[in-house]
């Protein structure tokens, strides 16, 4: 039988860190064994889902490559389905019809409450009732819960993990109004896409037991399950907006890679050896959902972003510019085509240093813009009459030099040498004029990307300011 998962998000918000995770995860299962990746969007709640929502999630997993093999599955639209196996699970005896009003269900609650034990549904009067006796109220279906023994699910991260069936109630499985529960309709969705694995959130482990239920009445094989444990904050607290960015495009905004955030999130939980930085094709021949650990992860965002770091540093020069580009533009920074060309042939040094796309554009906005760029204050103060006279001297030297950066360096030397000064009191008056900053790329760089006319302009702008 060919391996199948599915993602399946609620639409009521972004995509969360922690889903992005558990798609990842389900991804490289597939990727693992040579079968399909799903997704099915579990818009059932109207009230909470948005196609906003839907949106920002498929926009998220195209961003991470995690967009799913096939079109994506609305569970919405397969109401009548989760209807009718609801109504065969009736014919069959395996559910009833039970009729209680709201207030009375709350008035069960209260009760238990009330005794301080939990509440669990009986449902036995219903079962027995003569169909003739029925109230003229609107029944919803329950499944029988099995009385006796015990549920066991053999978990590929949990373990064998197991209860007693005493402590399942009879679920419903379709309201009064007609519409699915979300327990009865995963189960449905997941049998007819034909899924073996479902692997979620620990979170949902309580509901596993539940749904076996379902599973177990229709006589349908119940799938692998993988119950992944949850992402929290370095504080061990859930993670939330407070621990800082949580959704998957927060990163894509901030700067991120989205194969740095994707290795990152691969090692919360799963390891392989001391292996670190790892490419998608290499893991997807070791990854193993049983490699995953039982604790929860902890966020640790100075991780992710070394990781960030490692991963620009081994980006594409010519995809890394598009990307600072955009990011200019969207800055409102004004830039022509010399300008792309000049941050392009900087890329190699500018990804040295950097962090995010975020820094890449700070660092890489002297070169995109035509003139002298803006100087910061630390920059401002170097520029003394001294600095200014090595500058118009620098640029008399610098006219006749061949503009190729192995030339251009040579010949900052040979100016230090027959000047008598630290290569460093020339280069820094240099990097100010060229760049607005007291850090830049090696100055040669910086020269030989300019240009000799954009560079001598600059270089005589800052001498004479």
């Amino acid at each position: 039988m060919s391996v199948r998962t599915r993602f399946a998000p609620s639409p009521t918000g972004y995509l969360h860190i922690g889903g992005a995770r558990t798609a990842l995860f389900n991804y490289l299962f597939a990727r693992r064994h040579g079968g399909q990746y799903l997704l099915r969007i579990e818009d059932t709640d109207k009230q909470r889902s948005t196609p906003e929502a839907v949106r920002q999630i498929l926009d998220s997993l195209d961003w991470l490559g995690l967009s799913p093999d096939e079109p994506p599955v609305y569970q919405s639209a397969r109401e009548p389905r989760h209807a009718e196996v609801a109504r065969e699970l009736l014919a069959k005896g395996a559910a009833y019809l039970a009729y209680d009003t709201p207030e009375e269900l709350a008035a069960l609650r209260a009760e238990a409450e009330a005794q301080k034990r939990p509440f669990k549904y009986d449902g036995a009067k219903w079962q027995a009732l003569d169909p003739k006796d029925a109230p003229s109220v609107p029944p919803a279906i329950r499944i029988k819960a099995p009385r006796g023994g015990e549920t066991v699910v053999e978990d590929l991260v949990q373990g064998t993990v197991r209860v007693a069936n005493a402590e399942l109630d009879d679920m419903i499985i379709l309201r009064s109004d007609g519409t699915p529960t979300y327990l009865h309709a995963v189960v449905v969705d997941d049998h007819d896409m034909a899924i073996t694995h479902v692997i979620r959130g620990d979170d949902h482990l309580t509901n596993t037991f539940r749904q076996c239920m379902v599973y177990d009445a229709m006589g349908w094989h119940r799938p692998r399950f993988a119950h992944v444990p949850l992402i929290h904050g370095a504080d061990g607290a859930k993670l939330s907006k407070r621990h800082g960015a949580v959704g998957a495009l927060e990163f894509r905004d901030q700067g991120f890679l989205p194969e740095a955030v994707c290795n990152y999130l691969l090692r919360l939980g799963w390891g392989h050896g001391d292996t670190e930085v790892i490419s998608r094709e290499d893991v997807v021949r070791i990854f193993d959902i049983g490699d995953v650990g039982r604790a929860a992860a902890r966020m640790d965002y100075a991780k992710l972003l070394h990781f960030n770091g490692v991963w620009l540093r081994q980006a594409d020069d010519d995809r890394l510019a598009k990307e600072v580009l955009a990011r200019l533009a969207k800055q409102g920074v004004a830039f022509g085509t010399l300008g792309g060309d000049r941050v392009r042939l900087l890329m190699p040094d500018l990804k040295e240093r950097a962090k995010t796309l975020e820094d890449l554009a700070g660092s890489a906005a002297f070169a995109a813009v035509e003139g002298p760029p803006p100087m910061d204050a630390k920059a401002q103060a170097l520029l003394t009459p001294e600095a200014k006279a090595r500058l118009a001297d620098l640029a008399q030297f610098l006219g006749d030099a061949p503009w190729e950066r192995k030339d251009l360096e040579a010949w900052l030397r040979d100016y230090a040498d027959v000047k008598g000064v630290k290569l460093g009191q020339v280069a820094q008056p240099l990097r100010v004029a060229l760049s607005g900053s007291t850090q830049s790329p090696p100055i040669d760089a910086v020269l030989f990307a300019l240009g000799r006319t954009e560079a001598m302009d600059r270089i005589l702008a800052a001498a004479e300011g």
